[in-house]
């Protein structure tokens, strides 16, 4: 019996100790149970996602969902926490980057002057490069980082214009691309625009003294970047419109460039060969049809005809028509900027223009200036009346040109910031949103229609928009619009709420509830601290601050982040794409679409945009309203347009790698 009963002890220890039925991902531990990714992994609680890879338990949020109304704080100043008036940082020209891919969003700073940075604490700044430590803080790495390195053999650091990242030797990591004019080479030190590559640690050296970037043999006046596969090889290539520059002979206009890259950091001069050539400014049948050189001031390339290929946009200076290149499949563009209504808004008033007045009051003679109305302003000779009455003389000074679904239709409609002034009468450009057809084809609801008139104080005024971000603050699902003004007196930012119902409409959020920022030059958004929301940084331009003149300069080009208040606790997903076989490993030109609770949002990686380089994290965001789920898509930018679906939940951030699942990323 007592044999027997051993036997029974043996048998009930044995089967107690067999390891349990784990599901995968889950590993059974010494103790009987099913741990997360490993046998001394955490065991998770109900409501948590097990993310094997990582051996850690992630836990999606879903709420009620969140949505931004009047009289509700949307953002906090938060300057000081980030350390940003500590580490004496200034500048009007920001982008976001991650530059030793730890998942934080890292910024960098330009002041857009032409001065090497001597790092010396006795001299003001030029650039700053900013590492997330992820603990609220930024810390300063410009110097070590290596990014200004200089081909000179002198001290210091080398001066920077324009900046635009994308992983140019698909290495996994974030090369950046450095442009600087070339126009007086002694003001900048005898350096040239550049391309870096990094380590992965964000450490960056320089490329071949002989990269086809650095343009040795003219002269270079980049005014903004944009990586991009034109042709779906795998291997960014970069657009970087031109701006003119000052010559024996007086002003200089020349074409915009598109390079093409090799894959090791090296590229080639392909303008010509892909159709992209402008001509100089001869006629005005050539100049009205948006055929000759841009006056670029920005960048930006984004596929606005959902073929897969992207479409390429300077915006210009001087009133000259904007640019429109569309993507012949990769074989090539075609230049559809008038067609396409972007080049300029059509209005063709000239007889409101102050100087245009001055020239009729002397010249009733003149065509068209018999009833023109007396002048307001002290006359001067500013009035060409050949010229100025044609369309390409009736444009806008346009500082940027941001793509984004507005009214999530499905394809990316444009906002437009421009400079224009009382004097120069209704013909002037303003910033306004062009809603695309489908087709890259742009109406103009117009300003007043959607809620984005900004009202006057007095007859005189100045707009000095330049620079603008396309992103949802409260979560929502929808696309609000931050306009950034210059440095012009009584300029300001300005937020603006997607009110969206039925047909597009937005309100401004109050000062006091959003972003209390004067003349706020340059701006950018991303998650800084992973809190599920986007935050926003802008910068200060005092570049026409005078003591005798309105009190709203600050007393240093501060730039402030601003922690966002109004999406707390709102449903979002977050989506890090990595390319795979044949896609540039950064995705850049990857189109996602989210659809939640009855609403399909359009995004895609961007590699760059703005005035003289501004660039948003590459993590793409999306509120999701209410809805604890979506289901997502994401268009591959390969030679195929592969195209992967996904079902993901709300709150938390996935990784995804062409050809694999999407894996949850645990912080």
């Amino acid at each position: 019996m007592k044999r027997a009963l051993g036997l029974v002890s043996f048998f009930f220890l044995f089967a107690c100790e067999q390891p349990p039925d784990c599901e995968e991902g889950w590993v059974a531990g010494d103790d009987g149970a099913c741990h997360c990714g490993a046998a001394d992994g955490p065991i998770c609680g109900e409501a948590d996602v097990c993310v094997a890879e990582s051996a850690a338990c992630a836990t999606p949020s879903c709420g009620g969902g969140t949505r931004w109304a009047a009289g509700a704080p949307a953002f906090r100043d938060a300057t000081d926490d980030w350390g940003l008036r500590a580490l004496g940082v200034e500048g009007v020209r920001l982008t976001v980057t991650d530059i030793d891919g730890d998942g934080w969003a890292d910024l960098e700073v330009r002041r857009g002057r032409t001065g090497v940075d001597d790092f010396a604490e006795t001299t003001s700044r030029n650039t700053f490069l900013l590492r997330n430590t992820g603990d609220g803080r930024f810390e300063d790495v410009t110097e070590a980082s290596g990014i200004l390195t200089r081909r000179q053999a002198e001290p210091g650091g080398r001066p920077v214009q324009v900046v635009a990242w994308g992983d140019v030797d698909n290495d996994g990591d974030l090369d950046v691309y450095t442009g600087v004019s070339t126009e007086d080479l002694e003001a900048v030190g005898n350096e040239t625009s550049e391309l870096l590559l990094n380590d992965g640690a964000g450490v960056f050296t320089l490329t071949a003294p002989s990269n086809g970037l650095r343009r040795m043999d003219a002269v270079d006046a980049p005014a903004g970047a944009s990586f991009v596969d034109v042709d779906h090889d795998g291997l960014l290539d970069l657009w970087v419109p031109e701006h003119n520059y000052s010559g024996s002979r007086g002003i200089y206009l020349q074409n915009d460039r598109l390079w093409r890259g090799d894959g090791g950091g090296g590229f080639t001069d392909v303008t010509d060969a892909f159709g992209l050539t402008t001509q100089d400014w001869m006629d005005h049948e050539t100049l009205n049809m948006g055929l000759g050189h841009t006056r670029a001031w920005s960048a930006n390339a984004c596929d606005l005809d959902g073929d897969g290929f992207a479409e390429l946009l300077a915006s210009s200076y001087g009133r000259s028509p904007n640019h429109l290149w569309h993507a012949m499949g990769g074989a090539g563009y075609v230049n559809r900027s008038v067609e396409s209504g972007y080049a300029y808004d059509g209005d063709l008033t000239w007889e409101d223009n102050q100087f245009a007045r001055c020239f009729c009051q002397s010249n009733r003679a003149a065509e068209g200036c018999a009833d023109v109305p007396a002048p307001l302003v002290s006359c001067s000779d500013n009035w060409n009346h050949d010229n100025d009455r044609n369309p390409w003389r009736l444009g806008g000074n346009s500082g940027a040109t941001i793509c984004g679904d507005l009214d999530n239709d499905g394809d990316l409609d444009l906002f437009t910031t421009e400079i224009r002034h009382w004097w120069a009468g209704a013909g002037s450009d303003g910033s306004e949103v062009l809603v695309n057809d489908g087709a890259a084809t742009f109406s103009r609801p117009g300003d007043e229609a959607l809620g984005l008139a900004i009202a006057q104080d007095g007859a005189t005024w100045d707009e000095g928009h330049m620079t603008a971000a396309i992103f949802d603050f409260d979560n929502d699902g929808w696309n609000d619009i931050y306009l950034g003004a210059s440095d012009y007196a009584g300029n300001r930012g300005r937020l603006y709420h997607n009110e969206t119902d039925g047909s597009l409409a937005f309100v401004e959020v109050a000062p006091s509830e959003g972003i209390d920022h004067n003349r706020s030059h340059g701006v950018v958004v991303a998650d800084f601290d992973r809190d599920g929301d986007l935050d926003v940084v802008v910068g200060h331009s005092r570049a026409r601050c005078d003591a005798s003149g309105p009190n709203d300069c600050y007393e240093r080009p501060q730039v402030r982040f601003f922690e966002n208040l109004a999406g707390d606790g709102g449903n979002f997903v977050q989506l890090d794409l990595e390319g795979g076989e044949g896609t540039n490993r950064a995705a850049i030109g990857a189109r996602v679409t989210v659809t939640a609770g009855g609403v399909t949002q359009t995004q895609e990686v961007g590699g760059g945009h703005g005035h003289y380089g501004a660039q948003n994290d590459r993590v793409l965001h999306f509120g999701l309203g209410a809805a604890c789920e979506a289901e997502v898509s994401v268009r591959w930018p390969d030679g195929a347009l592969t195209t992967e679906t996904a079902s993901v939940q709300s709150g938390l951030r996935y990784h995804w790698r062409q050809g694999e699942r999407p894996a949850i990323v645990v912080d």
